[in-house]
Formats: structure tokens, sequence, C-alpha cells
């Protein structure tokens, strides 16, 4: 996640009453690898998203330590990919991704994968593929996913680049939840298709490790996103 914004610096984001009160999130990668998750709890941390994968040949090593944490403090939790469209298909990554770390059940505190799709950290910002391309991409990521886990992953992007690089699809609006970046007081504007996010990373640093999230909704409402 580090990478949408490694030229920005943090923003304290002073949420409104109502953005207070909803269930607050964090996620995490290998760049956190000394996590005090009771103190985490004890701050009000509902949720966390922790990376599990990238591409078809990373694993975070300190993913089993991260969600065993996470878990050992009834902290709702799940795993996420950063997507590598130029290395190989969607499909592949996807079963990648399920086979370390990043499927689904129905257990109440599993969050869905999240498919972390945004800026090219490595070279062209687009991965050299055209709008159709990188649609198709997520589709086939997605398409697999769903058919190994049985949930549509969560989508994290950033509309800027959500609209250079997909030509601003609303092909997924339907069945994959948002997962928005902006790093800002509100949201903003959206992806084409949706009417509001399931989760908005405000801001890169803050009282907790990782990044900052808020959940679009209620407790009962994130138990239920759990559940499927």
């Amino acid at each position: 996640m580090k990478w949408l914004f490694v030229l920005a610096f943090a923003l304290s984001v002073v949420h409104t009453g109502a953005e207070a009160a909803k269930p607050q999130g964090i996620d995490v990668s290998g760049h956190q690898p000394n996590i005090n998750w009771q103190q985490v709890k004890a701050n009000g941390i509902a949720f966390a998203y922790i990376k599990a994968t990238e591409g078809t040949n990373y694993k975070n090593p300190e993913f089993n330590k991260q969600y065993t944490g996470a878990t050992n403090v009834d902290i709702i939790r799940g795993a996420y990919h950063f997507g590598l469209p130029d290395k190989s298909s969607g499909a592949a990554q996807a079963n990648y991704f399920v086979s370390n770390g990043g499927g689904w059940s129905g257990d109440g505190r599993t969050l869905p994968g999240a498919l972390d799709i945004e800026f090219n950290p490595y070279g062209q910002t687009c991965y050299n593929k055209s709008p159709s391309d990188m649609v198709a991409w997520i589709r086939d990521f997605s398409n697999t996913y769903k058919a190994r886990t049985g949930r549509y992953p969560v989508i994290y992007t950033n509309t800027n680049w959500w609209k250079q690089c997909t030509g601003n699809s609303n092909v997924f609006a339907s069945n994959n939840p948002l997962w928005i970046a902006r790093y800002a007081s509100k949201p903003g504007e959206l992806p084409a298709g949706y009417m509001y996010e399931t989760f908005w990373q405000y801001a890169s640093s803050g009282p907790n490790p990782g990044d900052q999230n808020v959940f679009n909704g209620d407790m009962a409402g994130l138990q239920r996103f759990a559940r499927g």
C-alpha cells in the first residue's frame, strides 16, 4: 500500500463524530514487523488487512505472525495481494494469493481477500496494459478468487489510477467491494459505478501501525460483511 503515495507526506485527518464512530482499521505489510496487537486492540482498532503476497514470487515474511497476532486479540482480519499485471495472469496471481494466506471463510472474523491494484512502483504506470487489457486482467483475478473462495475480492485502488488505467471501468461495481485510497478529509470521487466505498484508507500513518482506514458502516455491518 505504501507505493500509492510514496512521495506524499502523511496527513493527519480529523474525522467528524460520525466517521470516528465507525469501525477503525489498519493495513500492514512486511514494513511493520513488530506490532503490539494488544495495544492496537486497546486503541480501538476493529479490523486489519495484512499483505500476504505480491505477483507470484513474493510472500510477506511477517504475514503469519501478523495474522495470528490480530486473530489472538479478536481483530477481524483479512489478507491482501499486490497485483503485478505485467508479470503473470490474473488467475495465476489469484491462485498464488489464495494458496498463501489469502483465503476466506464465513467464520465472522475473516474479511474477503483484497486486490491492491494501483500505480506501478517498478515501471510504467499501467503495467504496459491498455485499459481493456487491464479490465480483463482484474476480471481474471476476481473470477478466479471467487471460484476458489466463494467471495469476490475487495478492490483497493485510487480513482486517478483507475481512470487512467482502466478507462474508469464500471464493470466491477456490482460484485467487488471498493476500498478507496485518498489522503484527505473525505473519500472524494469514486471509480465509475460505485455509489459508496466499503473501506476508506485516509492516511499513511497515525496512532496505529501501517495505513489508517475506516469501514463505511457500524460494527454489526462489519461483522455481516465478514460473514458474507
